[in-house]
């Protein structure tokens, strides 16, 4: 009986070796190292240990069909370092707890308890689904639309065509949303929590992605249905979707728009202000053509490189209350593969954009941003934009990952 099991127990897990190397002469930290999981059966747990110490690792489940898979893991690498890792997958258990460096939510407000404060909602949803011709979709969810965040930035995401990125500023690393709901109270400012640093208004936001008519961005209307859905939670990573179906986009070649279904995949990493956009169509959409950009913040100082890095850094009012809320200085930016770039747009009172050509039916691009509150981050424009030409040379030098 004994030898059954242990030969049972044996025969359920698959160990692989992982190789990590770090190609720069730079110190890496967080880096992610994803592991597909197919072809490894139906993997319910695992374990990554490096020199036998455990890993934190985290098992996702991408298509939402009750089985992983991706493993995610993260490494510290010292400059131009090798790393050997060992990733045990298992067939039966349950993911192991690591503490969350990640977190995502989304909450609609609860009116049956009238002694809960703004921050305190508690009607957690997961998935929310609205028919194109919801008349105001914007206020069904608590704080407007999904969040997430790192210990370094916060983001929220508007539910209706705009699909905007709105900003969170923090003084200090660490997860705040779970406690402020984007909707910090005076007491939690003076206890050092961050708050909204953005205006938006009909803008990109940071990174927002748009149809494009020929002349201008559009929003993300009309569609069948527009969905907000949470992918993964974390520890490691937070995964959130928009799903636009049925959204008639301007073809510039044709009068009559053209349907089709997309996908707005959120990835946000642990130790990262950035944040990965990847967008997913249902049909090749090569002779369509989009956009994304920034928000040109009143007053801003602008940046690019003319190679797909475009920033700025300016100072306004986070709402249209100036006399309630005082004036943000952020810095923001966003990395779209030149391969990629239609075109680079003339900054205008909005926005600073570019026109977007995808390659088939996906395309991936970055967004990143700072506020001035950070005692952990940047305070003038020439700081920002020395970090964010050093951030895009990482990007393009990303850590070799080899495994058998």
């Amino acid at each position: 009986m004994l030898t059954a099991v242990i030969v049972l127990s044996a025969s359920a897990q698959t160990t692989i070796r992982v190789t990590v190397s770090n190609p720069i002469n730079k110190v890496r930290a967080d880096e992610p190292v994803i592991i597909p999981l197919s072809g490894y059966g139906d993997v319910r747990s695992a374990l990554v240990t490096m020199n036998g110490q455990e890993i934190p690792c985290q098992l996702d489940d991408m298509n939402q069909d009750e089985q992983f898979d991706e493993l995610c893991f993260l490494a510290d690498l010292d400059k131009k370092e090798t790393k050997q890792y060992a990733v045990t997958l298992y067939e039966t258990g349950e993911p192991r707890p690591y503490p969350a460096r990640v977190y995502a939510e989304m909450v609609m407000a609860n009116t049956k308890d009238k002694t809960l404060k703004k921050h305190q909602q508690n009607n957690f949803i997961e998935s929310i689904t609205a028919r194109g011709d919801a008349a105001y979709t914007y206020n069904l969810q608590h704080h407007h639309g999904v969040d997430f965040e790192s210990e370094l930035n916060g983001i929220r995401i508007y539910f209706d065509a705009r699909q905007t990125l709105d900003l969170y500023g923090k003084y200090n690393k660490r997860l705040e949303l779970k406690e402020t709901q984007f909707y910090t109270t005076d007491e939690q400012k003076a206890n050092g929590y961050g708050d909204d640093v953005l205006w938006v208004g009909q803008t990109f936001g940071l990174g927002a992605f748009r149809g494009w008519d020929g002349q201008k961005p559009t929003l993300v209307e009309p569609v069948r249905s527009r969905t907000q859905r949470i992918i993964s939670y974390g520890p490691l990573r937070s995964i959130v979707e928009i799903v636009d179906r049925g959204w008639q986009v301007a073809d510039t070649h044709q009068p009559s728009p053209i349907t089709l279904n997309m996908t707005l995949r959120y990835t946000q990493y642990a130790g990262h202000r950035d944040t990965d956009v990847d967008v997913f169509f249902n049909k090749d959409v090569s002779a369509l053509r989009f956009s994304t950009g920034i928000i040109n913040v009143k007053g801003s100082e602008e940046f690019s490189d003319k190679q797909g890095l475009r920033a700025c850094w300016g100072t306004d009012y986070p709402a249209t209350d100036t006399t309630k809320w005082q004036r943000e200085t952020v810095g923001l930016a966003v990395l779209v593969p030149y391969r990629n770039i239609a075109s680079e747009e003339p900054a205008n009172k909005d926005n600073y954009a570019y026109v977007l050509k995808v390659d088939g039916q996906h395309m991936a691009y970055k967004v990143c941003y700072t506020s001035d509150k950070e005692t952990f981050g940047y305070h003038t424009a020439k700081d920002w934009f020395e970090y964010l030409t050093a951030w895009k040379k990482e990007v393009e030098s990303p850590v070799v990952v080899t495994f058998n």
